[in-house]
């Protein structure tokens, strides 16, 4: 990078650990590929101005990351884009309140405050729809905040707590590790559906933060087999996920035994893909049917895992 930010074809981009700087970075990186004409200067300066997260190490950082990112975005919204619809026919200031609804159930179990009004019932829909009607009467700027303020708590809280502690928003219970990447997957979806609608680069997470969503995503692949009403059978897969952050994992399609990095066991098929568009399949982004996978073995477990994949994904 020369000393007036401009980044040259093949010029490497340095390593950067805070998900500000390492989006700032990424934007300018991708600018080579062409983004949408003014879309690289927003973003820059909205990087530049996003409040650091409030953790950037241990299990909470990848989901500070993507808040980072999407915090980031927003702070390069137009008046015209927040009023944009996006997603599930809400607008940038309803799919941030989504976000902030699903988070605030995070936040109730592990003790942090809640944005919002009162919670009134621990499920994601419902709360939604509170949420919603709350913000109608707010700025999106205010809207903005809350949501981020209620994120950092909830990051700051992580960090004094054990990974494994089981928490239950939404009813369903997991180790608080596991649902900070469940809200980092959603955080990245809807930050990706809003950078589409308003057309602003997409720079991806770290590549560590992608391979620790990934391995949840494959730690997952039984309970969304359970959910889809598919038989595992006591079966398993190998699992192989392409590109940065990718790896392989050996996946038992038994709720009872839990998917470990490939250790050789035999398999009944193998299934790779590329990790993103596997991660976004989980998140209900892509169609299983026509999902790009090459498979080999039991080619019809592997299309049941696939179809299953996104069972557990909400709006």
């Amino acid at each position: 990078m020369t000393m007036d930010g401009h980044v040259h074809p093949g010029e490497e981009i340095p390593a950067a650990s805070d998900p500000v700087t390492r989006l700032r970075l990424d934007v300018i990186a991708e600018a080579c590929g062409g983004p949408p004409p003014g879309a690289l200067s927003r973003l820059l300066t909205a990087a530049r101005a996003a409040r650091r997260p409030a953790v950037t190490q241990g299990f909470a950082a990848p989901y500070a990351g993507r808040v980072a990112a999407m915090d980031a975005l927003l702070a390069s919204a137009s008046p015209a884009d927040w009023s944009q619809t996006i997603v599930e026919g809400w607008t940038l200031q309803q799919l941030v309140a989504h976000l902030a609804a699903t988070d605030s159930l995070v936040a109730a179990q592990i003790g942090v405050p809640v944005a919002g009004p009162p919670l009134a019932a621990n499920e994601v829909l419902s709360r939604t729809a509170d949420m919603i009607a709350f913000v109608g009467d707010l700025s999106p700027e205010r809207t903005r905040a809350d949501w981020r303020a209620q994120a950092d708590a909830i990051c700051e809280r992580a960090a004094s707590m054990e990974p494994t502690a089981t928490i239950e928003p939404g009813g369903i219970g997991f180790p608080v590790s596991d649902h900070l990447l469940a809200r980092m997957l959603e955080t990245w979806i809807h930050t990706d559906d809003a950078a589409t609608v308003i057309g602003l680069p997409r720079p991806r997470p770290i590549a560590p933060h992608i391979h620790s969503t990934a391995d949840f995503c494959a730690r997952l692949l039984p309970w969304t087999m359970l959910f889809a009403g598919a038989d595992g059978g006591g079966r398993a897969v190998r699992l192989t996920l392409t590109g940065p952050g990718g790896g392989t994992w050996h996946v038992p399609l038994d709720v009872s035994r839990t998917a470990v990095p490939d250790d050789g066991s035999p398999v009944d098929a193998e299934i790779t893909c590329d990790v993103v568009a596997f991660c976004f399949l989980l998140g209900g982004r892509g169609a299983p049917a026509t999902f790009p996978a090459e498979v080999t073995g039991d080619a019809g477990l592997a299309r049941d895992v696939l179809a299953a994949a996104p069972a557990m994904s909400g709006p």
